[in-house]
């Protein structure tokens, strides 16, 4: 009887590996692949995705005007012996504890430099790479926003200048601006911000009226004049007509802007006699390439 519950034992032992003699293996489960595949693909998908190259009616004289917004990857092309100035908004100041930072500080030059003062004082980062082929990233950390650039160093094209125009900050300010008293005009709609189009460039003397910027929402043309104008006499607006002339057009002006219910190509603002006059030219870019 005895015999046979010892072989009893030893069958059930020898059924269980837990019985048997070394540590026990546990069977690999099956991992399930990463959605998406590799996280290096990811992250290249997310860093081209990201990136925002210069475009032709990008540029004002030689200055590339990006429309900013956060997260995106901003290119700079640079060349050996060439200064490339990135300047950032008026009155916005660096911030921390070294915030102008570089991957590749021993063959890249980086320096800071300022112009204007008080409201005007802007604060500019000059770049130049000692050869060409050279690829880096340049963070800038402000007290308004977080820069992020990818600079990259060829032979001969380089970009002269770089700042930003900033539609949020611009729409915000419009949708914040104080309401009139009732028996003022009142303020129209707020415009749709996925309409709105920045394609507008200022051309003319720096006059204390000169517009900061331009945009449309398809149906009105609103041009942000500086604050310096507050109490500054504003000229009238005229907008070319097809025979070249202009035509004064109806506007008003509301919360620092001036309100146009009409687009146009070319619009003025004149002050002065003929010869005399200082004349500020608001150029419709994407009207002026199709011509």
């Amino acid at each position: 009887m005895i015999d046979r519950f010892v072989l009893a034992a030893l069958l059930a032992c020898a059924a269980v590996p837990a019985c048997a003699d070394g540590p026990r293996v546990r069977a690999a489960l099956p991992q399930a692949p990463l959605a998406g595949g590799p996280p290096r693909d990811a992250i290249a998908t997310a860093a081209e995705a990201a990136r925002v190259e210069p475009q032709a009616e990008g540029f004002q004289g030689a200055i590339q005007r990006y429309a900013w917004s956060d997260g995106a990857l901003f290119q700079v092309y640079a060349a050996p012996g060439q200064v490339t100035d990135i300047a950032l908004e008026p009155g916005e100041q660096l911030a921390g504890a070294g915030p102008v930072a570089a991957g590749d500080t021993a063959r890249w030059i980086i320096g800071q430099s300022e112009s204007g003062a008080g409201a005007t004082r802007r604060a500019h980062i000059l770049l130049k790479p000692t050869q060409t082929g050279l690829i880096t990233n340049l963070v800038i950390n402000t007290d308004r926003r977080t820069y992020r650039l990818d600079l990259r160093a060829t032979s001969r094209t380089f970009m002269a200048a770089v700042e930003w125009r900033y539609p949020e900050d611009a729409l915000i300010a419009l949708r914040t601006a104080p309401r009139p008293a009732p028996a003022a005009i009142p303020i129209p709609d707020t415009p749709d911000p996925t309409r709105l189009r920045f394609t507008y460039r200022i051309d003319g003397p720096k006059v204390a009226w000169r517009p900061r910027l331009a945009f449309d929402d398809g149906r009105q043309v609103y041009v942000a004049l500086p604050s310096l104008a507050a109490g500054v006499e504003i000229p009238p607006l005229f907008v070319r007509g097809p025979d070249g002339g202009g035509q004064l057009v109806n506007y008003r002006l509301q919360n620092g802007y001036l309100i146009v219910d009409q687009l146009f190509d070319i619009g003025e603002l004149r002050l002065g006699a003929k010869r005399s006059a200082k004349i500020v030219r608001i150029v419709r870019t994407n009207a002026e390439a199709k011509r």
